[in-house]
């Protein structure tokens, strides 16, 4: 099992940044993909940022590509999104996950955190 637990989540006004941070512990996880989902209410959770723990390379859709940028620390196994220029429509609940999967063209992930609330005011 991979624990995670998500932080930085709060109120911000649209253009605004935002720093989500996720504390993961657990089985080793050199081998994953982590990343962020969110979800919004009433829509299906979508997949925002991942990134390789072993090499650092990260992969974005394109709603979020040059405003949202994932990182890690391997000294303090965490795992961070910095997310700038926020909009209105970025307001979600923010998962940290671990051992990020594509699956018949989907993303899918195997550990979730508890999310975290993020909302951008007009």
């Amino acid at each position: 099992q991979v624990q995670l637990v998500e932080s930085g989540g709060g109120l911000v006004q649209a253009g605004g940044s935002l720093r989500l941070s996720c504390a993961a512990s657990g089985r080793p996880f050199s081998s994953y993909a982590m990343g962020w989902f969110r979800q919004a209410p009433g829509k299906e959770r979508s997949f925002v940022a991942g990134i390789w723990w072993s090499s650092g390379s990260t992969f974005y859709p394109d709603s979020v590509k040059g405003r949202f940028t994932i990182s890690r620390d391997k000294a303090k196994n965490t795992v961070s999104l910095q997310m700038n220029s926020l909009k209105p429509e970025d307001t979600a609940v923010y998962y940290c996950v671990a051992d990020v999967r594509v699956i018949a063209g989907t993303y899918e992930a195997s550990y979730w955190g508890q999310g975290t609330q993020v909302t951008v005011s007009s």
